[in-house]
C-alpha cells in the first residue's frame, strides 16, 4: 500500500471516528430537512492542508467515512417524466461573446459553462448539499476561463422536491480560492431552478416591477453547461451581498441579514426581549458579527412593537426607511408572494446602511403571480396580515391611520400601473422569445413544455388569468370609499 493510500485511510478512520463522536452525518438533505436547518461546518474541521476549502482528496476521505449515512437527496421521476441527458454544446456551438451587454441584461442569454473534476459532480454536491463545503469547476464564460469556483446546490423546498438528475438550483462563488475574481464585477452567482414556474417568466415580471419601488435584485435568464452538456435555461438572480448594496447605497458598507426561509420562519421583526440569542436563532447576519448590529436589530424590533400608535412613525423614522418599507410591503400582497414576510415570516433579507436606517430587500419571489397553486390567492386581501402580531409591520404599522392610508395607495398603483397584461406583455414576450428553443429542447426541466407555451397564450394562461383576477380584485378592494 502506497504512503498516500495509508494516509487516506487513517484520515478516513480519524474523520468516521470523530463524525460518530459528533452524532453522525451532520449534513446532506436526509439530516439538515431539506436546506431549512443550519449549514453544517464541515471545512474547519477536515481542510487537512489549511488552504480553507476543500481539495478532491480531502472531499474523497469525508464521502467515504460517511458512505451510507448521508443521502444526496430524492431519486427518481418528476412529474411522470425521467430525466435524459441534453444536448452536447462546446464553446463553439453558441453564439459569440456579449462583451458589451450586463450580466443581468433581459436581452441576453449568456451561456455558463462549468466543467468539474469527477463524472459524478451531482452527487457529490447533492453529498455536501446545505454544509459550508463548495466542490471546485472551471467556468468559461464569453470565451474567458475562470478557475477553481466554488459551487453547490442552493434552495429548499426547490432542492427537496427535485430529484437527482432534474435541474437544482446552483450558486457559483467566482472568488472561492482567488479573492480578486469576479464575472462582469459580481463576486457570486445564484441560478434558480424556477421551481413551481413552468412559465419561467414569473421572477422576470416580479423584480422588474419591484426595482421600481425598492431597491431589488436583478434577475435574467442563462443557459447553463455541465461538462459538455446542456442543462438548459436558469434564472440568474443577484446576490444580495457587498456587490448589490453598492449599486443601490451611498455609502456602502451596513450591516446585512437573511430571513431565511421557513415555513414557520419567526422573522417578523417581533421584540424578543433583550437576549440577543433569540435572534440569533432567527436571522443570519451576513456581514460582520458585531455587538452593535445586532444591538441595533433589536432596538428597531423594541420599538416597532412597543410604541403607542400615534408615536409609531416618528420613533421609526431614525432608523427604518417607512416610505419604502411600506412598499416593499405593497408589493409582496399586491403581487401575492406566498414565500415572503407577510405570510411565513421568512424568505426576505435586511439591511441596515450606514446611517443607521433599516431597509427590507426581496428575496424568494418564484412563486408570486399566481404560481402553481396560488390562483386562489388572486383575492388575496391586501390588509390579510394587519391583524397577526408575528408581522408587526402589517399589524403596527397598518394600525397608523397615515401609514395605512399610504400603504393601500400603493397596492392601488401597483395594480393599476403594472398588474396590466398589457404591460406586462411585452416583457414577458421577449423573455419567451429569447429562451424558447433551449426551454423545449431541455431534458432537465421541471415541467412540460405546454405549462412553458402557456405563459404568452392567448388562451388558458394561468399567469394571465391571475394578473387579470389579481388588478380587477385589488381596484375593487382599494377604491375610495363612496360619500
Amino acid at each position: 500500500m502506497t504512503v498516500r493510500r495509508v494516509t487516506a485511510t487513517l484520515a478516513a478512520g480519524a474523520i468516521a471516528a470523530a463524525l460518530q463522536t459528533a452524532g453522525r452525518a451532520q449534513f446532506g438533505p436526509a439530516q439538515s430537512g431539506g436546506g431549512n436547518g443550519p449549514e453544517a461546518q464541515i471545512v474547519a474541521k477536515y481542510d487537512q492542508d489549511g488552504d480553507g476549502r476543500l481539495n478532491r482528496a480531502e472531499r474523497t476521505v469525508v464521502r467515504a467515512a460517511m458512505a451510507g449515512t448521508v443521502t444526496a437527496g430524492p431519486r427518481g421521476r418528476r412529474g411522470g417524466a425521467t430525466a435524459s441527458p441534453g444536448p452536447k454544446l462546446t464553446t463553439a456551438d453558441v453564439r459569440p461573446p456579449y462583451p458589451r451587454s450586463s450580466l443581468y441584461d433581459l436581452a441576453t442569454l449568456r451561456t455558463i459553462f462549468l466543467q468539474f473534476e469527477d463524472a459524478d459532480w451531482e452527487e457529490e454536491l447533492g453529498f455536501f448539499f446545505n454544509s459550508d463545503v463548495d466542490v471546485p469547476a472551471t467556468m468559461t464564460v464569453d470565451g474567458r476561463t475562470y478557475r477553481d469556483v466554488g459551487v453547490h446546490f442552493r434552495g429548499a423546498s426547490s432542492f427537496r422536491n427535485t430529484p437527482a438528475g432534474f435541474k437544482r438550483s446552483l450558486n457559483i462563488a467566482m472568488d472561492f480560492a482567488d479573492d480578486d475574481q469576479d464575472l462582469d464585477g459580481y463576486r457570486t452567482l445564484n441560478l434558480l431552478n424556477v421551481n413551481n414556474d413552468a412559465t419561467f417568466l414569473r421572477g422576470i415580471l416580479y423584480t422588474e416591477i419591484a426595482r421600481h419601488y425598492v431597491p431589488t435584485p436583478k434577475m435574467n435568464h442563462v443557459r447553463v453547461v455541465i461538462n459538455g452538456e446542456s442543462w438548459g435555461v436558469y434564472l440568474n438572480a443577484q446576490q444580495f451581498n457587498a456587490d448589490f448594496v453598492r449599486e443601490w447605497f451611498k455609502p456602502a458598507g451596513g450591516a446585512r441579514w437573511k430571513a431565511p426561509g421557513s415555513p414557520r420562519g419567526r422573522a417578523g421583526l417581533e421584540y424578543l426581549g433583550e437576549e440577543v440569542a433569540a435572534y440569533k436563532q432567527i436571522y443570519e447576519i451576513k456581514t460582520k458579527d458585531d455587538a452593535e448590529s445586532w444591538a441595533a436589530l433589536m432596538r428597531l424590533c423594541q420599538i416597532l412593537n412597543t410604541t403607542p400608535v400615534d408615536r409609531l412613525e416618528a420613533a421609526l423614522a431614525p432608523i427604518l426607511d417607512v416610505d419604502a418599507t411600506l412598499k416593499f410591503m405593497a408589493l409582496e400582497i399586491a403581487m401575492a408572494n406566498p414565500d415572503g414576510y407577510w405570510t411565513r415570516a421568512s424568505d426576505y433579507n435586511i439591511y441596515r446602511d450606514t446611517a443607521g436606517r433599516f431597509h427590507l430587500i426581496p428575496h424568494d419571489v418564484n412563486e408570486a403571480l399566481g404560481g402553481e397553486g396560488g390562483a386562489r390567492r388572486a383575492m388575496l386581501d391586501p390588509m390579510a396580515a394587519a391583524g397577526d402580531p408575528t408581522k408587526p409591520l402589517y399589524s403596527k404599522l397598518l394600525a397608523v391611520p397615515a401609514l395605512r392610508q399610504k400603504y393601500l395607495s400603493y397596492v392601488r398603483e401597483i395594480a393599476e400601473k403594472w398588474l396590466d397584461w398589457n404591460t406586462l406583455l411585452p416583457i414577458a414576450k421577449a423573455s419567451h422569445a429569447l429562451i424558447a428553443a433551449d426551454v423545449t429542447a431541455d431534458t432537465r426541466k421541471l415541467y412540460d413544455n405546454a405549462g412553458f407555451a402557456a405563459g404568452i397564450a392567448d388562451t388558458a394562461n394561468p399567469l394571465r388569468a391571475f394578473i387579470d383576477a389579481r388588478r380587477a380584485y385589488l381596484l375593487q378592494a382599494t377604491a375610495p370609499a363612496r360619500p
